[in-house]
């Protein structure tokens, strides 16, 4: 497989995901906002801002909802906002077009046609909206494309992408103390309410609804799971052929699986925002990993004579 088609298929698994999980991240950031009268808008927004690397406003200008839906939900030229995701998965689609099936092309330029009708609705309908078309592409993704090195690379983006973004979720949580929106709204965000009360019976709390978020092997939205997926992904591009050897993505991700799956959940949740960070470090640690290793469209071409 070219180099270039990688990388797009890449970045469709990982341009679709974000656009879903900023989705559900802003939807609970909004409802909050709208519950709670007495919070403090423009700190909370700033949070938010600051987990998702965004700029925010210089003082006295202040961060409120519409500031942060302009920049994370309706920018069309950033790729760190939904319509910017949606946008870029598309234009990667059209690179990819001999690769990927019929279908997932319509998927992906169908919503990008729709997404103009979409930015005037209300925001929880956009946003449910968003999610609806992520599972459309996400089930497409599955059910037509063979699970050769066009799907491994990208469920590898897609699993990266959901790990490095539900990190981020539980960040927002955790810095939201105990004024911030429950469990059960982080858990029906991230559509975990459901599996959660099956999982443990209906008892809910705190601590083990992090712990469904963050280590549960079973439930395709933790990281672990995630994180898990990725590896898999990575070992059917490149089994591992020398025990002595262990390329350097796999590294990254193996080391915060493990760091997080056999670990004391109290120990993990005590400090959990620097967690997440370390969690979002090693995604981007593994993501320069994979384009050092498969993505190579930036080396420069060298002449090579024809050997007589």
């Amino acid at each position: 497989m070219l180099s270039r088609i990688a990388e797009s298929l890449f970045w469709i698994g990982r341009y679709v995901e974000r656009a879903d999980d900023t989705a559900r991240l802003l939807d609970v950031h909004v409802q909050m906002l709208l519950e709670d009268p007495w919070q403090d808008e423009d700190l909370a927004c700033r949070s938010l801002l600051s987990v998702m690397d965004r700029p925010a406003p210089d003082p006295p200008a202040t961060a409120d909802r519409d500031y942060v839906l302009n920049m994370l939900a309706y920018d069309q030229m950033s790729p760190s906002s939904i319509a910017g995701s949606l946008g870029a998965a598309r234009d990667n689609a059209r690179r990819a077009r001999e690769v990927i099936s019929t279908e997932l092309w319509e998927a992906l330029n169908a919503t990008w046609n729709a997404l103009a009708a979409q930015v005037d609705a209300v925001p929880h309908e956009y946003f449910s909206w968003v999610r609806e078309r992520g599972a459309v592409v996400a089930g497409i993704v599955d059910s037509t494309i063979s699970r050769d090195d066009a799907w491994q690379f990208l469920v590898l983006g897609r699993s990266m992408e959901r790990a490095d973004m539900t990190a981020r979720l539980l960040t927002t949580r955790a810095l939201a103390g105990p004024d911030g929106p429950s469990w059960t709204t982080f858990l029906r965000s991230c559509g975990a309410h459901e599996a959660f009360l099956r999982t443990y019976r209906g008892s809910e709390s705190g601590e083990r609804a992090a712990g469904f978020l963050l280590v549960d092997r079973l439930f395709p939205r933790s990281i672990v799971h995630a994180l898990n997926q990725a590896e898999e992904c990575l070992a059917g591009l490149e089994p591992v052929t020398d025990r002595a050897a262990l390329d350097d993505a796999r590294r990254h991700l193996g080391l915060t699986r493990t760091a997080l799956e056999y670990r004391p959940l109290a120990a993990i949740l005590d400090d959990l925002p620097d967690e997440m960070e370390q969690v979002q470090r090693s995604c981007t640690a593994a993501s320069d990993a994979i384009r050092r290793r498969y993505f190579r469209s930036g080396a420069p071409a060298q002449w090579v004579g024809e050997a007589l």
